[in-house]
């Protein structure tokens, strides 16, 4: 896994901060943005297209199934994490269907983000 582009879409400054650091530690990783809101998420998706976006639902201005939605139709090949405090199984299953690779509990799976990267790079690596 070379050099990935990563875009952090979370309302809060702590999680993405945390995310960032965590990130930062691993190989493979270029550039890290980070979005707060529904509006900064697409500027910064039309400033530079990620490779990976990690994604929560709740957003101030709108959902992050919308940006979900929006950003797998304009880029399939994206791969979107979704990251949240709304894990319930009718909003993970429609996550999935708009194209979801991937659907965490903030509260109980934050770690396995870092473990999709590790398997993102053996899987470059194989």
């Amino acid at each position: 896994m070379e050099n990935k582009k990563v875009c952090i879409v979370d309302d809060s400054q702590v999680i993405r901060d945390r995310l960032t650091a965590r990130l930062e530690t691993l190989e493979g990783i270029g550039s890290i943005k980070q979005a707060a809101d529904v509006s900064s998420a697409y500027t910064a998706l039309r400033t530079e297209i990620p490779d990976i976006v990690i994604l929560d639902i709740q957003l101030p201005d709108g959902s992050g199934i919308d940006v979900l939605s929006k950003i797998k139709k304009e880029n399939p090949h994206i791969i979107v994490i979704m990251l949240t405090n709304y894990p319930y199984s009718i909003i993970r299953r429609r996550c999935f269907e708009l194209g979801a690779d991937y659907f965490f509990d903030k509260s109980t799976e934050f770690d396995q983000v870092l473990k999709v990267f590790e398997t993102l790079k053996q899987e470059t690596i194989n």
